[in-house]
């Protein structure tokens, strides 16, 4: 039964849609009459150690309204990984102002964040609540479907290449955009989800579900540009050799790790640069450009999918209903797929999500592994909004008006 205080935090990258899940928990808190405040922690676990607390019963409902459609964090952020002297501050401090039931809202860290703090409560005799709110644009947590802030993040990268893609068959050459994802590639095969016409790019797609074998990548871009004359890629920041290692790493003298121990792989333009520098100097082709979408994917303002938005603040709201009718002291939101497209949520075990990574099924990705296959736009397409994307024209090449001086110099 949810009563007393509760207490929310957020944790990892922001999105454009995380303080959706934020207001829905807040707004569903207070319909419940046993709870007497609703707090919220300012830069995730790191604020409940310095108590540095908001009184979030006293917001508005208007006003939360308007931060909902905000993108970004509204709490701010961390990337704290507590362990158990962590935990035991943290614990410290939730027993002080009587807390009850605490929501993180969070991807893989955040989720093994909330394992731990879970986990102690239990062996310590505290006696907490304690719900996973699902969120990532990396779309890379265990058992979900899919991830509250993947499918904005999505819209907008598939919305950039499709401008990209206008660009490039103006002044043709060669693009390389190297989008977020470690692990799983699902934001960067996201890429896709604007072609429209036969040629369109990106005519290539490398993703960390696949080995990348440099060789093999300029002779397909090099292939490409043979038949279109000019040539799009969409890579993963997270592309590997056959050893597992980072291509990135081999750019880097100094290699900066995040309190998770997870390598920083969006500091730099460098993968970018990389890659540009193998293609002109193996394939001959001069013009040649490369960009690092880095943190534009993660709460660019005004490309939300009406569907993240909506989903996003359902297992806000789920959570809060779990935490009082579920009988179960903590769990994790999930999002579980059915029929052509609709969804229902779980409380599922934290410990089924926390720390661990979804990547890309085989089907998704084609056999050369430099492309995506139908099976994944089947899964994406719905993801990215009722209204879908906006769409491109061309003008009728087929007008073309007959030559006359060439014809005469035959």
């Amino acid at each position: 039964m949810l009563k007393g205080k509760v207490l929310i935090a957020q944790g990892g990258g922001p999105t454009a849609v995380i303080n959706q899940s934020l207001v829905g928990a807040i707004l569903e808190s207070r319909k419940f009459p046993g709870i007497e405040h609703v707090y919220g922690a300012l830069h995730g676990v790191s604020g409940i150690i310095n108590e540095d607390f908001l009184d979030l019963t006293k917001e508005s409902t208007a006003n939360l309204e308007a931060v909902a459609a905000t993108p970004c964090s509204a709490l701010g952020s961390t990337r704290d990984k507590p362990d158990v002297k962590y935990c035991q501050e943290i614990s410290k401090v939730l027993k002080a102002h009587d807390i009850g039931t605490f929501f993180y809202i969070g991807g893989n860290d955040s989720s093994d964040a909330a394992r731990i703090v879970a986990e102690h409560a239990e062996k310590s005799g505290h006696d907490l609540t304690c719900i996973h709110i699902p969120k990532t644009i990396d779309n890379d947590l265990m058992v979900n479907d899919h991830t509250p802030g993947f499918p904005s993040a999505a819209k907008f990268v598939a919305s950039a290449f499709a401008g990209i893609n206008q660009d490039n068959a103006a002044l043709k050459g060669v693009y390389v955009g190297v989008v977020m994802g470690r692990h799983a590639g699902f934001l960067t095969a996201a890429a896709a989800g604007a072609r429209l016409y036969d040629g369109d790019g990106p005519h290539l797609i490398y993703l960390p579900e696949s080995t990348f074998n440099m060789a093999n990548f300029v002779k397909d871009v090099k292939s490409v540009y043979d038949k279109y004359g000019r040539c799009i890629i969409a890579v993963s920041e997270g592309i590997h050799d056959a050893k597992g290692t980072p291509i990135i790493t081999s750019l880097m003298k100094n290699i900066e790790k995040d309190a998770h121990g997870n390598i920083q792989l969006s500091g730099t333009g460098a993968l970018a640069d990389l890659l540009c520098d193998q293609i002109k100097a193996k394939s001959g082709i001069t013009r040649v450009r490369g960009d690092t979408f880095g943190y534009l994917q993660r709460s660019f303002l005004g490309c939300v999918s009406d569907v993240d938005a909506i989903e996003a603040r359902e297992v806000g709201e789920k959570a809060v209903q779990f935490a009082h009718f579920s009988g179960k002291k903590h769990g994790t939101v999930t999002i579980h797929r059915t029929g052509n497209y609709a969804v229902e949520y779980k409380l599922s075990p934290i410990s089924d999500v926390a720390a661990k990574t979804k990547v890309m099924s085989k089907n998704m990705i084609n056999k050369d592994g430099n492309n995506v296959t139908d099976a994944f736009m089947k899964y994406v397409t719905p993801l990215l909004g009722s209204g879908g994307l906006p769409t491109v024209s061309r003008l009728d090449r087929s007008n073309a008006v007959p030559k006359i001086l060439a014809k005469k110099k035959k």
